[in-house]
C-alpha cells in the first residue's frame, strides 16, 4: 500500500486500502474494519490517516494479516517513496517503492 508521512501523520493511498464488500471475503472485510478502527480519519475517496500513537497497533495489525497467508504482500506492506524515511516502528511492515 502506498504510504507517506506528512506532519507526523501517516497517509495510506485511498486506492490501496481494502474495500468493504457486503458479500465479500470475511478476511478482507475484517481487515478493512480493523484498519478503519485505528485510523484517525478515513475519507470515502481520500487517503486514510493514522496518528503516531497508533503506528505500533498498525504494525501489529499488518503483521498479523500478512502472517495469516490470506492477503498478499502488496496488501499488507507499506510502500514509501525512496526519499522518505521509514519510522523505526514501521520498518517491519514497510519498504520503499
Amino acid at each position: 500500500m502506498r504510504a507517506s508521512i506528512q506532519q507526523q501523520i501517516l497517509f495510506i493511498h485511498h486506492e490501496d486500502v481494502p474495500q468493504f464488500k457486503k458479500s465479500g471475503s470475511v478476511v478482507r472485510n475484517s481487515y478493512f474494519w480493523a484498519l478503519k478502527a485505528i485510523a484517525v480519519h478515513t475519507k470515502r475517496h481520500g487517503d486514510w490517516e493514522y496518528d503516531p500513537e497508533v503506528w505500533l497497533a498498525l504494525q501489529r495489525l499488518l503483521l498479523s494479516f500478512a502472517e495469516s497467508g490470506y492477503l498478499g504482500l502488496r496488501e499488507t506492506q507499506l510502500e514509501f517513496a525512496v526519499d522518505q524515511e521509514i519510522p523505526p516502528v514501521l520498518k517491519l511492515v514497510a519498504t520503499w517503492e
